[in-house]
């Protein structure tokens, strides 16, 4: 297939308006949208924007190859764009961008499709066609550059490159979408390795499979590896080899850096041992190897259900505080099927989502039943969240520790692991050491923390408020939240309001807090945690501490100091002012049923949620 029949004159927008990254997007899809290449442009747009999220597409060199693959699209194609004064695109080299390529791939492009994107973005590396294209001033003249040089590139272009030094390099690239980096990553590494005299040979990882795998033989005979990704590679392979990983777009912006490196063979041995997974890593990214990974990969897919629910359960709140309970008069059918949709269902799989995906990450698929069950088994047994990462953590290992023990079974017997032996034991091990060695103790520490809460309670109630303020702020649902919750139901049943007005003032702070933070300081968070930030505005102002959880799984040395911090100071105002709350949940919505002064009550929420989020923007790294 040609390129030409995936970008053509209706694809084309010679003069880009646009000034800003998110408007030559729009632009853009606009143009697609409008000549029929597109089902959802809305759906398309968000899917262009997450691929950005994950490294940006302003390759350097003046050019932009912003792309998605995706259902939203109808039929492939290419939209063309030009801009003469340049936009600031975050390209790799810091240059504006002046053409823009926007890449449309439906979900099930066949293999003539991806070939013909992929050679676009192996001609996009030549200087002169880039060159013929900034200085092409009408839809024609773009058809006839990109047709000439699609001409001269028709065949493929080989996957090693021979020079004069001994020995061979390897590379694999790989980018998440696989239609556009992948190659010119491959392509800037095959042109640097001639020019430099380098024998080298590059796999690419495209959205058409693997291409030029690398065979065991020369894995053995390599000098060095260089994986250029930031998707998933088969790692176990190298193991023992020198390997440099690093993402896929400096292979890109420096390809003969990489191959001097890898002929020096200056890289660590890669040791092996773990399960394929995300890399590409370089200096950035291995900041967030091992624990930080595993740990992501469950708060990342525990994100929506925090988020459904909580907004969920706020919503209800809206029909009165006591909507979902059929004894109240304020009971609401409506408010009661969203409760039960939004706390009882998606706020019961949170922890042992996050569990499950944390396992899955350390032993991929065969943790994720154990890791499932001793989250369930962790929530259940009111560990919370905190408990939920132990049993993640717990299950992975496990699991990693089976395969092991049964690496050296007979081949006959390799079909039925995965089916039987890794989630028979897997979940057997897992749930035996959650039930028998974590739950009660946990619980011990519970009913620990209450009695001494009791005890506490006659003396300083400005101290008593910090206490239950940052309480509520450790662990935000769990065991020691839970202890500093059910002491003020206990007070509110003896007659003593004040305790509970400091605990739920303490519990709407974290998500409040957070998400003043990711307003204030929008360089310290990545997108995911700024739309986050959004919904916790809502849960933190209905009361639902859980809201936090996923900033502080994703950042605890910096997140729960704060949150305690800001926390323990609504509580001791909320004390300090003398309020009183009758009501054991609502946050705002019951604001009006409070003895005391609400608008003081208001103000301690308000000074300890700022205090959280310059806490939180002054101990927190600008994202890079």
């Amino acid at each position: 297939m040609r390129i030409t029949e995936l970008l053509t004159k209706d694809t084309i927008q010679i003069n880009i308006t646009s000034t800003s990254k998110t408007g030559v997007i729009d632009e853009l899809v606009t143009v697609l949208d409008k000549s029929g290449k597109l089902e959802d442009p809305k759906e398309f747009k968000q899917a262009i924007l997450n691929r950005e999220a994950q490294s940006t597409t302003g390759i350097g060199e003046g050019i932009a190859i912003p792309h998605a693959k995706t259902s939203a699209v109808k039929a492939p194609a290419i939209a063309f764009g030009k801009s003469a004064q340049g936009v600031d695109y975050e390209s790799l080299d810091g240059a504006p961008a002046h053409l823009f390529f926007m890449i449309a791939a439906t979900e099930g492009a066949n293999q003539t499709h991806l070939e013909a994107l992929s050679r676009l973005s192996s001609m996009l590396m030549d200087g002169d066609v880039r060159k013929s294209l900034l200085n092409a001033t009408t839809k024609e003249e773009v058809l006839e550059i990109i047709n000439v040089h699609d001409q001269e590139d028709e065949d493929e272009v080989p996957a090693e490159t021979s020079g004069t030094n001994h020995g061979k390099v390897l590379a694999v690239t790989a980018c998440p979408t696989g239609i556009a980096h992948t190659y010119m990553a491959a392509d800037a590494l095959k042109a640097k390795a001639k020019e430099i005299g380098v024998n080298l040979k590059v796999e690419t990882n495209g959205s058409g499979g693997a291409k030029n795998v690398l065979t065991s033989e020369e894995i053995e005979n390599a000098v060095a590896i260089i994986v250029a990704a930031d998707t998933k590679v088969e790692m176990n392979r190298f193991k023992g080899k020198p390997v440099i990983e690093v993402p896929v777009a400096e292979a890109i912006r420096r390809p003969e850096e990489l191959l001097n490196q890898a002929m020096k063979q200056a890289a660590p041995l890669y040791k092996g041992g773990e399960r394929s997974g995300e890399t590409g890593a370089g200096p950035e990214k291995k900041q967030k190897s091992g624990f930080y990974k595993h740990l992501m990969n469950g708060v990342s897919n525990m994100l929506p259900f925090v988020v459904g629910g909580g907004i969920l359960i706020a919503i209800s709140f809206l029909f009165g505080i006591q909507s979902a309970n059929p004894d109240s008069p304020e009971y609401n059918e409506f408010a009661a099927m969203l409760m039960k949709i939004g706390g009882d269902n998606a706020f019961y799989l949170m922890v042992p989502v996050l569990a499950g995906f944390i396992a899955m990450s350390i032993a991929d698929r065969p943790g994720f039943a154990p890791g499932m069950i001793g989250g369930l088994i962790a929530a259940t047994g009111q560990s919370g969240f905190l408990g939920g990462i132990i049993a993640g953590f717990l299950a992975g290992y496990v699991v990693l520790g089976i395969k092991r023990l049964t690496n050296n079974f007979p081949p006959s017997l390799e079909g039925i692991k995965p089916v039987l032996i890794y989630p028979l034991l897997g979940i057997f091990i897992t749930g035996f050491i959650m039930l028998q060695f974590l739950v009660e103790p946990l619980s011990a520490v519970n009913t620990g923390i209450q009695n001494w809460l009791d005890g506490l309670g006659t003396g300083n109630l400005i101290l008593l408020g910090l206490v239950l303020g940052g309480m509520m702020a450790v662990d935000m649902g769990g065991p020691i939240n839970k202890a500093a919750f059910t002491f003020g139901i206990a007070m509110i049943e003896g007659g003593n309001l004040s305790p509970h007005a400091a605990i739920m003032a303490g519990g709407m702070v974290p998500p409040l807090g957070l998400a003043l933070a990711t307003t204030l300081f929008k360089k310290k968070f990545n997108d995911n945690e700024r739309k986050a930030g959004i919904a916790a505005y809502f849960m933190g102002a209905s009361f639902i501490t859980e809201g936090a959880i996923p900033f502080a799984a994703a950042d605890p040395f910096r997140v729960i100091p704060s949150i305690v911090t800001g926390s323990a100071v609504a509580g001791a105002l909320a004390m300090f002012f003398g309020i009183g709350l009758p009501a054991p949940h609502g946050g705002l919505f019951v604001f009006p049923v409070v003895e005391g002064n609400p608008f003081l009550y208001l103000l301690a929420v308000l000074i300890g949620s700022v205090i959280t989020a310059v806490m939180v923007g002054l101990l927190k790294k600008p994202i890079k």
